[in-house]
């Protein structure tokens, strides 16, 4: 059973930083071979892909987050990360990190992370 779990979440003031995690466990196949997105649901709205990273290592952001976050990987470590910078209360939301389509694990997802921003 393919595990995505995350970390890193938190409350945060405006204008603060988090990392957030996400490692794979439970016999994922290579994971190096997975594209892998975050994405968030703030209450009362659908959830959006906040980020993505591909096998290659190349990224793309949503708008409302370009420049202030960070995707990376560490497939030596199962883990890819979401380093979000300048944070705005309008970033409060649960993340999640997942598999993307069109790749060997695609529709595992994490349980989810909170962060939380206030003005």
């Amino acid at each position: 059973q393919v595990q995505l779990v995350e970390s890193g979440g938190g409350v945060v003031q405006a204008g603060g930083s988090l990392r957030l995690s996400c490692t794979a466990s439970g016999g994922i196949a290579s994971f190096a071979a997975n594209a892998m997105g975050w994405y968030r649901q703030a209450p009362g709205k659908e959830r959006m892909q906040v980020a993505g990273i591909t096998s290659s290592g190349r990224t793309n952001y949503a708008d409302a987050v370009k420049g202030r976050f960070t995707i990376s990987r560490d497939n030596a470590k199962n883990t890819v990360y979401l380093q979000m910078n300048n944070l705005k209360p309008e970033d409060t939301a649960v993340y999640y990190c997942a598999v993307l389509p069109e790749t060997p694990n695609f529709g595992t997802w994490g349980q989810g992370t909170q962060v939380t921003v206030s003005s």
